[in-house]
């Protein structure tokens, strides 16, 4: 090859054997081609120092090469308004755009804004990644208008029944069973679930009918007096959890719906006079920085964040591609800390 010659894509498809459409899904890591042949265009690429000419691509195919990450507000202890759970996806969104050839373009939204249409009239993004929702019953209104206008997006949450969206999720109901199933294999009998029940929380909901499951399978009658609503932030958390306390029920485990709900709790129990978890076992969900650092560190369902980030974007490009959107469901694992051990349980 000359000196000075820039490699293209047809080049690499000529010496690899196949062809540029082919070459052009290997180098975005397409799940259409096979690992092999994915591997031997990566190969040639390098070892011709092929770089992908993102202006040239995307005149080419009217695109822009860009992917728009729209966080969206969640009500907070500080002034951020962004809950610390999907920050943790943010790196692996980053990463995983820039790997595959497109630009990231983060936006903070408000529930009340023009959102679901800006980016489809102005072009700025050929799709969207979405994060967070607060109350659900006002942001699928957003969603049923973003399909009917034929905008490329995929969602992190909950499947949306009766609507064929992109979305990718933990099996929340799953994760809910497997924690709940921990908490009473301790002989505790009393568990309560601290987090909003019903379908403007569809994430908590599935999280509580999987917590419902285990107790109906331990013969434990299930009780609304055991269940206390609460969005996901600490306040409301140590709220519920003095709520219920107060009640003066037998309480010997709480489910917390998420990390910050059951950081709220243990000072509500803490407060209480009593201890964790020695008189009260505690588990949370997402499995946020901040879980193992708490006193006493926190039982808690792990979320695979860097795997999430990875899909969100590799679906989103394939929707783009012109394959149609689907729900993935990952596993949690359950992540066995302090706040749950009892000195009994741990020499078991």
């Amino acid at each position: 090859m000359k000196s000075g010659y820039k490699a293209t894509s047809f080049d690499i498809a000529y010496k690899a054997g196949v062809s540029q459409s082919t070459v052009s899904r290997a180098l975005r890591n397409s799940p259409l081609v096979s690992e092999k042949t994915r591997q031997k265009i990566q190969a040639i690429a390098k070892e011709l120092n092929y770089t992908v000419d993102k202006h040239a691509s995307s005149l080419r195919s009217q695109t822009s090469r860009t992917i728009a990450l729209l966080l969206f507000e969640d009500p907070t202890s500080d002034e951020s308004q962004i809950n610390p759970f999907f920050m943790t996806m943010l790196g692996s969104i980053t990463r995983v755009s820039t790997e595959r050839g497109y630009d990231l373009l983060v936006s903070f939204q408000r529930m009340d804004s023009d959102w679901h249409s800006d980016y489809k009239d102005s072009n700025k993004a050929d799709g969207l990644i979405l994060l967070g929702y607060g109350d659900y019953v006002d942001y699928r209104d957003k969603l049923v208008q973003l399909h009917q206008q034929g905008t490329h997006f995929v969602r992190w949450g909950a499947e949306v029944e009766g609507m064929n969206i992109a979305t990718l999720g933990c099996d929340n109901m799953q994760g809910g069973y497997q924690v709940t199933q921990h908490l009473l294999a301790d002989n505790r009998r009393h568990c309560a679930f601290i987090g909003t029940a019903s379908h403007r929380a569809p994430e908590f909901f599935d999280r509580y009918k999987g917590h419902c499951k285990a107790l109906q399978e331990a013969g434990i009658e299930v009780s609304a007096s055991m269940q206390k609503d609460a969005i996901s932030t600490e306040e409301a958390g140590f709220n519920a959890t003095a709520q219920l306390l107060a009640s003066n029920q037998p309480v010997d485990a709480i489910f917390a719906a998420s990390d910050l709900i059951a950081i709220g709790a243990l000072r509500a129990i803490r407060e209480r006079g009593l201890r964790v978890p020695d008189d009260i076992a505690v588990a949370g969900f997402d499995d946020i920085a901040v879980a193992q650092f708490t006193r006493p560190s926190l039982t808690t369902a792990k979320q695979n964040t860097l795997l999430a980030g990875e899909m969100l974007v590799d679906n989103l490009i394939e929707l783009i591609n012109g394959r149609p959107p689907e729900t993935i469901l990952l596993p949690s694992e359950l992540v066995v800390r302090e706040s749950s051990r009892t000195p009994a349980s741990s020499q078991k």
